[in-house]
């Protein structure tokens, strides 16, 4: 700590948020989104599902399959917080959308 610098509180997240099971298919719509735009994210998620374009089109109102989007996102802790961010979303959020889906 600078002792000459100024004392600047960081913002507080608050609490996280209370999802209904709308709110989690959406942010697990906006994962898959976040996913498609990182092409290394992207790279491990069709070698792991081996789900190509068509078959994300097809499946992206599957409750099933957006819970599968949301454990590929939360196996990775830095692709959490870099979703978060991006998203301006709470880093639970993720989480907490998981829970909610099959």
């Amino acid at each position: 700590m600078d002792p000459f610098k100024p004392y600047e509180p960081k913002p507080k997240l608050g609490a996280p948020p209370k999802l209904s099971l709308a709110d989690a298919e959406i942010i697990a719509i906006r994962a898959l989104g976040f996913i498609s735009g990182d092409d290394a994210l992207l790279s491990r998620f069709v070698t792991l599902t081996g789900c190509g374009v068509d078959d994300v089109r097809a499946r992206v109102r599957d409750p099933g399959f957006l819970g599968a989007v949301l454990d590929f996102l939360l196996g990775d802790e830095a692709a959490v917080v870099a979703f978060a961010e991006a998203t301006a979303l709470h880093p639970e959020a993720a989480m907490l959308a998981r829970l909610k889906l099959p």
